[in-house]
């Protein structure tokens, strides 16, 4: 209790502190308050995890009351199709897990021919950034640790390593395309970049950091992989483990990857079809995951409820949108101008050194607190950018690897961090220490930075 009375004064303070000093550089009332606000928000967010939705209420209904946002602009700012566009997924892939999509996946590794611990970790780091990039980071650290579990209990190696490496790789395989992460989604409809931009410029770039994460993580690992070789040569086959979590490729199955297949497919070429049917940007990328629900929600009626009320993350959703609605508040209001400015001071007016300070601060950023948190309060503060005429294509890169890769640095970087601990923690009662993370984390975290800032600098991406 003392402990909490303790930080909700460090919240209180914060805010009002951060509030009246907006006042002392050049910020008006209400702009000082829509600044107050969100760091309430984020403190709330940072110190009450389990209440954080009540602070998102909370700050969003001061801000109407104090006409600090009309109920109109309050609507534009939530990012509603980037709402839809994620509960439309979460259908998706509520299918696929019925279908038995995830287990079919364990099965495939275990099958591969002439199994190495090299093999696995190549394997595992492919898998893991191809479903985080096509399903989400949630979804595919959730049944990648699963299957790791089981392959490591069949091996009697520990799982600790493997479930590191998958982990990474999900945070920057979330990356790769629009699909992979939320904050990918509201980049791209703040900013009218493409599914396409995506897969041109981004996907590059993951592959450019799963290479070096891979080399990495062999050298840093050799010890763990060369235990785990000699466990596969002294237990022979794996044809046990196989049968225990065989799924047959039956019709549901088969339906559901021909509907994962088709989704991706059509949101890759999404803006092709916009150009094609002369329709707005993003018009057609935001409305193929409601298409494809609303055909799944047909063909199982029986479980469509069920699809929508435990598959979509409400919870989450709502926060996301509440706090999208404060950021936007911040631009509604003109405090995001003045930062701008001050960013451009700071790095002297050189986009070189605006687009590192981005990075570095989105990376950061995101090693302490959730990466939508940082990209909501960045994404009006680089539209500010173009207002200024220091906007380029690149900011909107770096802000999305910086948001991602930065989740690899700590232990609570990254959803996908926190649900493969936890699940850790409830099936083998294992822990790994923030510093034990750490050692590892940073390295990852920050080779990979520095990586996507050279790439950046040195590749013109456009406007």
């Amino acid at each position: 209790m003392k402990g909490a009375l303790v930080k909700f004064g460090i919240l209180i303070f914060t805010s009002i502190g951060i509030g009246l000093l907006g006042t002392r550089v050049g910020l008006n009332t209400h702009q000082a308050l829509a600044l107050g606000i969100f760091v309430a928000s984020i403190c709330g967010t940072l110190f009450f995890w389990e209440f954080r939705l009540s602070f998102a209420f909370l700050g969003t209904s001061i801000l109407i009351l104090t006409r600090t946002i009309d109920i109109e602009h309050f609507i534009k700012f939530s990012s509603l199709e980037v709402i839809v566009f994620l509960v439309g997924m979460m259908i998706v892939v509520g299918l696929l897990k019925e279908a038995g999509f995830f287990a079919w996946i364990v099965e495939t590794i275990l099958k591969m021919r002439n199994l190495t611990a090299r093999k696995f970790l190549v394997a595992i780091s492919l898998i893991s950034a191809v479903l985080s990039a096509t399903t989400g980071e949630v979804v595919s650290i959730i049944f990648m640790t699963a299957a790791i579990l089981e392959i490591c209990d069949y091996f009697e190696v520990e799982p600790l390593p493997f479930i590191m490496i998958s982990v990474f790789m999900t945070n920057i395989g979330s990356a790769a395309t629009v699909l992979g992460n939320p904050i990918g989604i509201l980049i791209a409809t703040k900013s009218n970049l493409t599914a396409e931009d995506f897969l041109r410029s981004a996907l590059p770039i993951s592959l450019v950091c799963l290479g070096a994460t891979m080399v990495i993580v062999n050298f840093w690992y050799r010890r763990q992989l060369a235990e785990f070789d000699k466990k596969i040569k002294d237990l022979g086959a794996n044809e046990i483990l196989i049968k225990l979590i065989s799924v047959p490729l039956g019709r549901e199955l088969k339906t559901g990857l021909i509907i994962l297949g088709l989704t991706v497919f059509l949101i890759s070429v999404s803006h092709r079809l916009e150009v094609l049917f002369a329709l707005e940007n993003n018009a057609v990328l935001l409305t193929i995951p409601l298409i494809m629900s609303a055909f799944i929600m047909i063909w199982k009626w029986k479980k469509a409820r069920e699809f929508v009320e435990k598959d979509v993350e409400w919870w989450s959703l709502l926060f996301f949108m509440f706090l999208f609605a404060q950021a936007g508040t911040l631009q509604h209001t003109g405090a995001t101008d003045v930062f701008a400015s001050g960013l451009i001071d700071l790095a002297r007016g050189s986009s070189q050194a605006l687009l590192g300070l981005v990075l570095w601060v989105a990376s950061i950023g995101s090693s302490l607190m959730d990466n939508v948190v940082i990209v909501v309060a960045f994404i009006p503060i680089i539209n500010s950018f173009h207002s200024l005429g220091s906007g380029l294509q690149s900011f909107w890169w770096a802000l999305l690897f910086g948001g991602c890769l930065g989740g690899n640095i700590t232990l609570i970087g990254s959803t996908a961090n926190i649900v493969a601990v936890g699940i850790l923690e409830k099936e083998k009662q294992m822990k790994i220490s923030f510093l034990d993370w750490l050692k590892v984390g940073s390295v990852v975290g920050i080779a990979t930075t520095v990586v996507t800032w050279v790439v950046l600098l040195i590749v013109p991406f456009g406007k």
